[in-house]
């Protein structure tokens, strides 16, 4: 009986809604901690990384000209290696992000021009911002690794304290066209 009415307290009228940052960071899973070694393919890590991606849709906001037609989907695109496995598919199924859908696909090569609106760029294919031509506005680079931001990605996977965080390289994608939400930004490790 006392815990009932402790809940009904705490929803009560002297409870106020969660504090906004707290709210992202809940929804990028910032407070799930990871296990030593796990590197599997449907790993925690991966499942958080995935969940990330998905939320950096809801954050980013792209130029019109970035998508084929009104109704083209939101690509998460996979390039090289992908360490997701189905974690990614069965995270995006069904979600619509600003009346888009958004689903998930592997490449092995550059995307066509207005076909990935985000693209994960693998630990096997990390020299593949200084080779690969440029991506044309709107795509939304994602990897892993503190070089991945200073070599020109936009945001980066950051494993610290066994906990999955991520570091932005606004210029970057300013100069794609695109604008990141100021609630994104400021849970990011670090802004360069």
């Amino acid at each position: 009986m006392a815990q009932q009415v402790s809940r009904a307290r705490k929803a009560g009228p002297g409870w106020a809604p969660p504090n906004p940052v707290a709210t992202v960071c809940l929804a990028f899973g910032l407070t799930l901690a990871l296990p030593a070694g796990i590197r599997a393919a449907d790993s925690l890590e991966y499942r958080v990384k995935a969940a990330f991606l998905l939320n950096f849709t809801k954050f980013t906001e792209w130029p019109a000209a970035s998508f084929a037609a009104a109704d083209s989907p939101i690509e998460i695109c996979i390039l090289g290696e992908d360490p997701f496995g189905a974690a990614l598919d069965q995270i995006v199924a069904g979600e619509i992000v600003n009346g888009r859908r958004v689903v998930s696909r592997r490449i092995k090569q550059a995307p066509t021009p207005k076909s990935c609106a985000v693209l994960f760029v693998s630990q096997s294919d990390k020299g593949a911002l200084k080779t690969l031509p440029p991506f044309g506005p709107g795509v939304l680079t994602v990897g892993e690794g503190e070089d991945f931001v200073r070599h020109g990605g936009m945001i980066a996977f950051i494993i610290e304290n066994r906990r999955v965080r991520f570091d932005v390289n606004r210029t970057a994608a300013e100069k794609a066209g695109l604008e990141l939400s100021s609630k994104l930004l400021s849970i990011a490790r670090a802004v360069e």
